[in-house]
């Protein structure tokens, strides 16, 4: 196979000052992937070295590994102290180097209003004491003071402080004193982190988070001085000749703290909009900036910086390649790229590169996969953010995630061994077995690629005619593409693996897999149906998925990740959804990454979708449901039809009794896509 020729235009060499890419694909920053670790003291981590040195293997032109804080989040200690593990990357640059690509280091001043704060974080914001005793560990004082005095984006409560001018200086020092440090240890250049995405810097040059009356607000070249200082005193210490890339919003698409716009939609910027942008982008470069690596928003309007599956592929070309035409330094353009759109917007001139970001976590080799023409073989991100970057938050919540998720942001659900290496891996196996794996959804066709890869010989029983499972009616929805295509593949990987599947073959009994070593159960979930009066006038979300017809008003019971997607689905088609949830919020759930609930969210607020929260189901009724409110107030909710969406139960068609039954996916605790795949890696590495 060759590559198509239409992809050309994407692998034709570039430069940025004096430093040649060969060709235009960018991985731009991930959270996690951060070569000097990411929320621990700052040193030389060799996972995210190895990370990037496979990507560095396939293919990509630029690297720009995930952020540097110049500071510790944790202890507080600067980024340029401490010797050894510049000298660590020294070493790592020359293997670096060998494959042609090349590396910036991204560096940021930090979060400000935007630092996702959890529980234990709000309260040492609001509890001097608690705070003080925090401090020398995790300074919450320092890590979320901003321009001026903000709400938080996850604890509007939690108000930042106005950095001082003090702390701004030695700020811009670190940067430089670090860029030198990356400098001598062989680093292509550095990207400062960031006019983009409403973090620290963006405060400062954005009205509605910049309201100093010193030399750092008003007017507009006051609110760009601090990304102006920085880089000029990175080229004071480094010469001219070293590039300073900058991570920039071409707009920020924000309404108001905590409100974004929608794609599309009329509205009154409080950011910077494209006509202050314009003037931006062009006062930024003749500061000393040699490329500007673009999207849009801010974390009010996070969507568009870390665009969910809801957001149109290419969403941000058309802003970015607009404000392309005000600048002579290379600019590149992420978000939801596509690799047809982009070479276009190159050869074009629209854009110089590509930038992509979690593609990368789902399959290292897809630019070596997409060189060799071999499209199918890509494993496609869904743009879930279940693993990479799952910070929930909700009504009440700030950023309800777990420390090791935290800790671990940058591994990805459909490829667990991403910033895992160590913990998942393939393994040849010892002796090879027959595995009975029951079940041909996602978990049961995850555990028997594993085993297949290991050497061992699964068969999958299937009692349907068709792969996926309840993935089929997840992949429904228009705008799941990204889900579409990730079954193909899993069809294309048992095919490739010769891997035996037996459809429309029903398991009853161990008894049947007499012959088997191991029996692996995927067999899933079933919709809880509660025993509420009239709800066999329902139907279920799978039933609806698959589909079944509805009426024009459709009430949905249960205002979670599927109900709301549900609601979505059917607004797209002309309908009219109504969402009856007993929480408090929308999708007041763990492990859905606010840039997914908050775009349901305002999308269902813009466009006036009826929505009643603190709202209990009573009953149905002939023509919808009867409801109680948080008051005890009954009322009534007309509808053409009713879809419940009411969780699910697990299924295991038998229970682990014994050392040759295992349980993987929903059968073994409901649960997303993640603990899915990540659970079927967790069976088959061990037998």
């Amino acid at each position: 196979m060759n590559m198509d020729k239409k992809y050309e235009p994407l692998f034709t060499p570039w430069k940025i000052g004096n430093v040649e890419i060969k060709n235009r694909i960018v991985m731009t920053s991930m959270g996690g992937t951060s070569i000097f670790g990411w929320l621990e003291p700052n040193h030389f981590d060799k996972e995210a070295a190895n990370f990037l040195l496979e990507r560095a293997k396939n293919n990509v032109g630029l690297i720009l590994p995930g952020i540097a804080p110049i500071k510790d989040i944790i202890l507080g200690k600067w980024l340029y102290q401490g010797k050894g593990k510049f000298k660590e990357l020294k070493e790592f640059m020359d293997e670096f180097h060998k494959t042609g690509a090349k590396m910036f280091v991204q560096m940021t001043a930090g979060f400000g209003r935007s630092m996702a704060i959890n529980d234990i974080m709000v309260k040492a914001c609001k509890n001097k004491a608690l705070g003080l005793v925090m401090k020398p560990i995790l300074d919450m004082d320092y890590l979320t003071a901003s321009a001026s005095a903000t709400p938080n984006r996850w604890e509007e409560s939690c108000m930042s402080r106005p950095l001082t001018k003090k702390e701004i200086d030695e700020m811009v020092d670190a940067f430089a004193r670090t860029a030198k440090l990356c400098m001598d240890a062989g680093v292509d250049g550095v990207e400062i982190h960031a006019v983009h995405e409403g973090y620290l810097l963006d405060q400062f040059t954005m009205k509605y988070t910049n309201l100093r009356d010193d030399e750092y607000g008003g007017s507009f070249e006051n609110r760009y001085r601090f990304p102006v200082e920085i880089v000029k005193a990175i080229k004071k210490l480094c010469g001219k000749d070293f590039p300073v890339s900058l991570r920039y919003s071409v707009v920020s698409k924000t309404k108001d703290f905590g409100k974004g716009a929608m794609p599309g939609e009329d509205y009154v910027e409080v950011g910077r909009d494209m006509e202050e942008s314009e003037k931006a982008a062009k006062y930024l470069q003749d500061a000393g900036y040699d490329m500007l690596n673009c999207d849009n928003g801010t974390y009010d309007a996070w969507y568009w910086a870390h665009p969910p599956m809801y957001m149109p592929q290419n969403c941000n070309l058309e802003d970015v390649s607009h404000i392309r035409k005000f600048v002579d330094i290379p600019v590149v353009c992420a978000g939801r790229m596509t690799p047809e759109t982009a070479a276009e917007a190159v050869a074009a001139g629209k854009i110089d590169a590509m930038g992509v970001a979690r593609q990368f976590l789902a399959d290292p080799q897809w630019v070596t996969k997409l060189m060799k023409g071999d499209i199918e073989s890509i494993r496609p991100c869904i743009c879930c953010h279940n693993a990479c970057f799952n910070m929930a938050s909700y009504k009440g919540v700030g950023n309800d995630q777990s420390l090791s998720d935290n800790m671990g942001m940058a591994r990805c659900a459909v490829n667990p061994t991403t910033m895992q290496s160590r913990k998942y891996r393939i393994v040849p196996a010892r002796k090879q077995k027959r595995v009975a794996v029951i079940g041909a959804g996602i978990g049961g066709m995850e555990t028997a690629r594993v085993l297949a890869l290991r050497g061992h010989k699964p068969v999958i029983f299937e009692k349907s005619d068709r792969l996926g499972g309840v993935f089929n009616f997840a992949s429904a929805p228009s705008f799941k593409e990204k889900d579409r295509e990730l079954l193909k593949w899993y069809a294309k990987e048992m095919a490739d693996l010769n891997i035996e599947v037996r459809f429309n073959t029903e398991v009853k009994s161990t008894d049947e897999l007499a012959g088997f070593d191991k029996v692996v159960v995927a067999t899933g979930a079933k919709a809880r149906r509660p025993h509420i009066p009239g709800i066999e006038r329902s139907i279920e979300a799978c039933e609806y998925l698959g589909g079944a017809p509805v009426g024009q008003k459709v009430i949905i019971i249960g205002g979670g990740l599927t109900g709301c997607e549900i609601a979505y689905d059917l607004y797209l088609k002309g309908k009219t959804p109504v969402i009856v949830e007993m929480k408090n919020d929308l999708i007041a759930v763990k492990g859905v990454c606010l840039a997914n609930s908050s775009y349901l969210r305002d999308f269902f607020e813009l466009n006036k979708v009826e929505v009643h929260l603190e709202t209990r189901l009573k009953e149905f009724t002939q023509n919808g449901v009867t409801v109680v409110d948080k008051d005890g107030k009954v009322f009534e909710i007309e509808g053409d039809t009713v879809i419940t969406s009411m969780g699910y139960t697990p299924m295991p068609l038998f229970e682990k009794k014994c050392c040759k039954v295992m349980l993987v996916g929903d059968c073994n605790g409901v649960g997303n896509l993640r603990t899915a795949i990540w659970r079927a890696w967790d069976v088959a590495m061990h037998i």
